[in-house]
C-alpha cells in the first residue's frame, strides 16, 4: 500500500495503520501462481473538515488538510486476482466490504 506519504507492507489477513492524506492510496497485493491483485482507495473529505471550515473559520481545516487527517478511505475492499479495481467508500456499507469497479468506470466527483 502506498500513497504520498510512504509505503506499508502487511500479509493478508493482517492489519495495518496507513497515514491518511488527500491523495488515492494504491494497492498491489502478490503471490505466486497468481497474476497480481490492484486497487486504488479513493480518498475523500471526511466530515471533520467541514466543521473545521464552518467552526474554526479555516484554521483547522488547513492543518487537518496538511496532515492528512480531513480525509479517509474505504474501510474495508476486497482485491482479486488479475484485477484492478477502484474503491470509493461513497460505496461504503456498514459491515460489507466496499465493491470494486474497472477503472474505466469510475470518476473522482
Amino acid at each position: 500500500m502506498s500513497n504520498d506519504y510512504g509505503s506499508n507492507t502487511v500479509k493478508s489477513g493482517d492489519t495495518t495503520q496507513v497515514r491518511r492524506s488527500s491523495k488515492d492510496m494504491d494497492i498491489t497485493c502478490t503471490t505466486k501462481d497468481q497474476p497480481d491483485a490492484k486497487g486504488r482507495a479513493i480518498s475523500r473529505a471526511n466530515a471533520g473538515l467541514a466543521g473545521n471550515i464552518i467552526f474554526g473559520g479555516g484554521i483547522g481545516a488547513i492543518i487537518d488538510h496538511n496532515k492528512g487527517t480531513a480525509y479517509t478511505y474505504p474501510t474495508w475492499i476486497q482485491l482479486v486476482f488479475g484485477q484492478t479495481l477502484i474503491f470509493d467508500r461513497r460505496e461504503e456499507k456498514e459491515g460489507s466490504p466496499v465493491s470494486g469497479k474497472a477503472p474505466e468506470t469510475t470518476a473522482k466527483n
